[in-house]
């Protein structure tokens, strides 16, 4: 009853699973695709977003895709139990969403670029949901890493909702909220669906149709 009660419902911090001090594995293999570091220090310069948006493995599949992404890796985030398994985020007793942390060079592309992406790659108007996928772990987050980051999660996430209202859909749900500690994710998890591990992988995730109109949403606190 404990596991059903709260996959749909974010679990308070007192009845969060305890975790661990630290994980039960390393990632010591580069980017499958990318073939970069998965884990810090990261070049002097590049900058890190961190974003949920549904299953984690097709997720990360479509940031690594952009020019100026340096390295991508998923993980938990979000939540209160300190490195979390796989299985324990599951049962949403965690808190945590699945994450993607995206290491990009801003002079390549910049965080509005890839708020786009975001915004366009899956539907975040579906609350603890993402299609089929149903629990608290597939909630939509931009977690911030700046007061910049922040301004322009905010101001593109307004500048998106007309257009989702035009589609006859309801209000963003995306919680946006400073970065916390951000757990990698079993090293089976990272890059699932490339093609050196998993070349006819599936995922299911879709967006709405939507076109998310970045230029518009520019803060005065980018240059």
């Amino acid at each position: 009853m404990l596991f059903n009660r709260h996959k749909t419902s974010l679990v308070p911090a007192d009845q969060a699973l305890p975790g661990r001090a630290a994980p039960g594995f390393t990632l010591r293999e580069p980017h499958t695709v990318l073939g970069h570091p998965l884990t810090g220090p990261y070049p002097d310069g590049f900058e890190v977003a961190d974003f949920g948006l549904g299953c984690f493995w097709g997720a990360e599949r479509t940031f690594w895709r952009l020019p100026g992404v340096w390295t991508t890796l998923v993980g938990y985030q979000g939540g209160h139990t300190p490195n979390p398994t796989y299985e324990e985020v599951c049962s949403g007793l965690t808190g945590h969403t699945e994450a993607v942390r995206v290491v990009f060079d801003p002079a390549a592309i910049s965080y509005e670029r890839l708020l786009k992406t975001f915004w366009e790659a899956h539907d975040p108007t579906q609350g603890n949901r993402q299609g089929n996928d149903v629990g608290t772990q597939y909630r939509s987050a931009v977690y911030t890493h700046s007061p910049a980051q922040a301004a322009t999660a905010t101001a593109t996430r307004d500048a998106f909702q007309p257009a989702l209202t035009a589609l006859g859909l309801g209000a963003i749900t995306t919680e946006i909220a400073p970065a916390g500690p951000f757990f990698p994710a079993e090293p089976y998890h990272q890059q699932y669906l490339s093609e050196a591990k998993n070349p006819n992988g599936y995922c299911g995730l879709g967006g709405t149709g939507a076109s998310c109109p970045i230029g518009v949403a520019r803060t005065d606190s980018q240059g």
